[in-house]
């Protein structure tokens, strides 16, 4: 069995700002510097407000390729700022209210407890012919849906593999050409202008989206403002990735541009 990927070693961004993605709820601020690590926790400091956090190693991910102006840092989890430390982000479930008539439950904790403790008593049951048939039919019908859930869990599986590996449904593949290394002004020498440009800020992040309906795809920029951004990757009409950029941590830009919202 292998093991789990060993998060990066990050002294070297000692004298670097760099910002999480995605950025970590709670905190109006995205810009950290890092200050020390042990074996199981990384300490940053947030550069405008001076706060030091404690992440957990295991939640750290791939450091970005690209570096200039903005160093990224992946976060493995989505995670949120409380009481002086960070924790997983969990989205909240609302119990609903008792039906109206419901039976009431007890009013102490231990009876309930012991109700639950206490074994259902076992009575004898008689099926007539109508019983067995009906009985036959429910154990039919959990059969068939075992059978849709498990033929279900196979098809997802089967098309996460497939997502895995991109395919090129673009009119053409001019984006090819572009690497991590290519500005807006390289872009454009290469493929010419877009028929329009769109742009978006999360945190301290910059996105710039250039589409070409002809080539039926849109090249995504990213970067600390708007001049320096470089090429990340590109999506295809339906905002799937088409291209990604790769990492010198090994990875890619893929999980970034999954994630990246529609602008």
């Amino acid at each position: 069995m292998a093991s789990p990927p060993i998060p990066p070693l990050l002294e070297h961004l000692a004298a670097r700002t760099f910002s999480f993605y995605p950025p970590i709820l709670n905190l109006e601020h995205n810009e950290w510097r890092y200050r020390k690590e042990t074996w199981s926790e990384i300490l940053v400091v947030n550069w405008k407000s001076g706060e030091e956090i404690w992440i957990p190693r295991r939640f750290i991910g791939e450091v970005s390729r690209i570096d200039d102006p903005v160093l990224i840092v992946g976060l493995t989890r989505e995670l949120e700022y409380r009481a002086g430390t960070v924790w997983p982000y969990q989205r909240r479930v609302l119990e609903m209210p008792a039906a109206a008539g419901a039976r009431p439950t007890d009013s102490s904790a231990s009876a309930t407890e012991a109700a639950r403790a206490t074994p259902a008593p076992v009575v004898g049951i008689r099926l007539e012919p109508s019983d067995r048939r009906m009985f036959k039919l429910v154990a039919v019908a959990l059969s068939g849906a075992i059978a849709l859930c498990v033929l279900g869990l196979n098809l997802n599986r089967l098309a996460d593999m497939r997502r895995r590996n991109i395919v090129f449904t673009a009119a053409d593949q001019g984006f090819l050409d572009l690497s991590g290394q290519d500005t807006y002004a390289a872009v454009i020498d290469k493929l010419g202008p877009p028929a329009h440009e769109t742009s978006q800020v999360v945190g301290t992040i910059h996105y710039r989206a250039l589409t070409y309906p002809d080539r039926r795809y849109t090249i995504i920029l990213m970067g600390g403002d708007r001049e320096s951004a470089h090429y990340i990757g590109a999506m295809d009409e339906h905002w799937k990735p088409l291209h990604a950029v790769d990492l010198r941590s090994g990875g890619t830009t893929l999980p970034l541009l999954r994630g990246l919202k529609r602008f």
